[in-house]
Formats: C-alpha cells, structure tokens, sequence
C-alpha cells in the first residue's frame, strides 16, 4: 500500500520543486527565517503532491492515461488507476487534501510574515498548477504546459522563497536566478512528452511535442537545454553565482547524450527512458551545484 502511495504521490520528482526552493531561499545572505522556510517548503512540496495527484486523475479523464496502460516510471502517468489499484476519485480526494495541508500552511507563513500578499501569490500558484492539466483551461492539451511549467518551478519557486526571507517581490536578481531552474524543469517536461506523443494526440493532448513532431523533438530539447546553461552564465556574468557554478557545464555531457536518444529513439519508449533519467540528473544535479554556490 505505502509503495503505491509513493508511485500515486509520483514523490521522486519532488525535487524539481524543492532544489528551487532552497535555492530561492538562500539567495541573500543574512536573511534566514528558518519557520517561514519550513512552511513554504511544506507548502511548495503539498501542492506540487496535489498537482501530481490531479494530473493523474484529469489524464484518466481525458482518456490519454488509458491509451498505453503499461507504467513506465518517468512518463505516462502512476497508472494506478489503470490498474484499478485506487480510483480517479481516490486520486481527487488526495490531491484536495494536499492542497489544504498547503493552504493551511501559507495561512502560518502568512501569520509570520504578516503579510496577506502571500495568501494571495499561493492562490495564484495553486490555480495555475491545476489548470496546467484539468479543466477548463488545461494548458498542457493547449501547447502551454511548458510554459507554465517553466513558470511553476522556476520563477514561482525561486522567487517564492526569496520573498519568504526577504520580503522582496518582484525581484530581478531572483527572477534571473530562476532562469535555470526554470529552462532544465521544462525540458525535463518535454523530453518525458516524447515517448507519449502518439496517446497524448489521440486523447486530443497538443504540446510542443505535436508542433516539433516527435523526429525533431530533439532540436527543440537542445534549446531548452543550451537556455539553461546560458541562464547560469548570465548569472555568473552578473556575479550573480560564482565559481563553484562553472561545474555545472559538465552537465551538458549528460544532456547532450539525452538529446542523441530523442534523435534516434524517439519512438522507442523503453530507450527513452534512458533520455527522461538523464535529463532528470541534469536538473537536479545542477540545482545542487547552484545551490553549494549559494553557501559558498
């Protein structure tokens, strides 16, 4: 039951939402409020669980989760309700749980602060994570799900966490700083499109991935990728990172090699799972990285 719940919760991609977040957080030197970063970061990884959870039940909806009822870990959804091991209104009710353990602990961030203007960013957040998949606006069956994407787990969370300690918002320094985060979130996105391209189009799912087609799929995840690592170094133009943010470039060995697996295997699931693994430990060994320049 608890390896199910985990595989539901979809928990070993928690990290794209957390790594910003305390990247975001320790930004400014000096300024460390540790019970407001407890319950953001409460905050942030409940609603991310929440979207998760949502994205499942509103795939299963759609009917894109039922075309290939196989689970292969890293895209195509839990397919627990496939397997009919819980039900979409399991999957419903979960997330809604998730997303009041979350408001419930923006409410205390909010008392911290004393500042209501955070009640009202995370309502905007919530709302944009669950239109990213449900209806009515459904942004990722509307070619804007990697934007909003690039939005969430860049930008919201990097400046999220920086307004917590800082009080600051907006903010350029922080926005820039997001900038990575951002791009290597959205390719992880995209890259994990791929191999579902076939069942997201006959449930009438439109992404990037349809406007590319699958076969070129490869030179759009290169851009994605080379904006990241141009985002790193604008920042450390900026002086914005330091030394320790030069590692990070040896990482484009590893994406450079998911991009050689998009281009010749794009339409072999099980091979482009090598390609969705490798640019999950792009992201999230960079955002380490970027993180150890921050403590520098």
């Amino acid at each position: 039951m608890f390896k199910n719940i985990v595989r539901a919760l979809r928990l070993p991609f928690i990290a794209a939402s957390v790594l910003p977040f305390v990247f975001g957080s320790l930004i400014e030197k000096g300024f460390f409020q540790p019970l407001g970063f407890l319950c953001g970061l409460l905050a942030v990884v409940t609603t991310h669980l929440s979207a998760n959870l949502l994205n499942d039940y509103a795939d299963s909806k759609s009917g894109a989760d039922w075309q290939d009822k196989k689970f292969y870990g890293l895209f195509g959804g839990s397919k627990l309700i496939q397997e009919k091991i819980f039900s979409e209104k399991f999957y419903l009710a979960l997330s809604m749980i998730m997303a009041a353990v979350s408001f419930i602990c923006v409410l205390a961030l909010a008392k911290i602060m004393d500042s209501i203007f955070v009640a009202g960013i995370y309502l905007a957040i919530l709302i944009l994570s669950w239109c990213y998949s449900h209806k009515p606006l459904q942004f990722s069956y509307h070619a804007l799900g990697e934007v909003f994407i690039f939005i969430l787990f860049g930008p919201a969370v990097v400046m999220g966490g920086y307004f917590i300690q800082t009080k600051i918002f907006p903010d350029l320094k922080s926005f820039l700083l997001s900038l990575p985060f951002g791009f290597f979130t959205a390719a992880i996105l995209f890259s994990n499109e791929v191999p579902d391209y076939s069942e997201d189009r006959a449930a009438g799912k439109f992404n990037w991935v349809s406007i590319f087609k699958p076969q070129r799929s490869y030179l759009l995840y290169s851009g994605i990728v080379l904006c990241a690592f141009l985002s790193v170094a604008l920042n450390i133009y900026y002086g914005y990172l330091g030394v320790i943010s030069f590692f990070s470039f040896f990482l484009i060995f590893f994406a450079g090699r998911a991009a050689v697996i998009l281009k010749n295997n794009y339409a072999d699931k099980t091979k482009l799972l090598a390609s969705s693994r490798l640019t999950i430990l792009v992201q999230n060994l960079a955002g380490i990285i970027l993180i150890l320049d921050l403590l520098r």
